[in-house]
């Protein structure tokens, strides 16, 4: 495929809704969702596109939700990457996995999700074929207040795209080509990837997370690779 993109984000949104109208408990979507995201994700490898950003829990999911239902997400998400860690697969297909956010500030039981995310970092860091990044407990805002907050500690005068690049959580990533938003509600969020996505293409669909397939995937990319980018010229 033409014009094929370097960097996805997905805005997984809808597992609520879809759960909603299945007539499950809201928490049953997000126990689909985990396993939609693993099924997108190698599907979006699968294409030999290197980096994927998926945006797991933003900062006021984790603060402004239930306990009971943040509890549940932490849980499923521990039993998810744990489960990686025995399968290795992503060792074996050579992806990176990185996690990124204030989720060890918001999340106070937090212990078992730490050692299972430091294992599987650990366990991919020098993999170098695809990338995954994960954003659990993020907000773009803040994300650029602890950059400008790192420089001033540092006390960089001069701040130069590079420099304020680099200062963030997430400046080890390239720009953003692709964002996809799933769930009908075509918005942005919490700043959310502000200074990626500074020229990105946007694709919104209807469908929610969970019911969100690879066909899906594929015909958004047609549509990516059709379309001209010109980066303001």
């Amino acid at each position: 495929m033409s014009n094929q993109p370097n960097h996805i984000a997905i805005i997984p949104d809808g597992n609520r809704r879809w759960a909603k109208q299945n007539k499950l408990l809201p928490w049953s979507g997000h126990e689909k969702g985990i396993g939609r995201f693993r099924e997108i994700a190698d599907a979006v490898f699968e294409r030999h596109i290197p980096y994927l950003t998926i945006w797991a829990a933003s900062e006021d999911n984790l603060t402004k939700r239930s306990k009971h239902e943040v509890r549940f997400l932490i849980a499923l998400l521990t039993d998810w990457i744990q489960k990686e860690i025995d399968k290795k697969d992503f060792v074996r297909n050579g992806i990176r996995v990185r996690f990124i956010g204030r989720w060890r500030q918001i999340v106070s039981d937090h212990e078992k999700l730490a050692r299972a995310i430091g294992t599987l970092e650990a366990q991919t860091k020098n993999l170098k074929k695809s990338n995954l990044t994960v954003l659990l407990g993020y907000d773009g805002r803040r994300e650029m207040i602890e950059a400008i907050r790192h420089l001033q500690k540092n006390k960089v005068h001069e701040v130069a795209d590079k420099s304020l690049h680099d200062a963030l959580w997430t400046g080890a990533l390239p720009p953003l080509d692709l964002v996809i938003r799933t769930g009908g509600e075509p918005h942005w969020s919490a700043g959310f990837m502000m200074w990626h996505a500074a020229n990105t293409q946007l694709a919104f669909t209807k469908t929610f997370w969970p019911a969100f397939k690879k066909k899906e995937l594929d015909e958004i990319l047609v549509d990516f690779s059709k379309r001209e980018r010109r980066f303001g010229k």
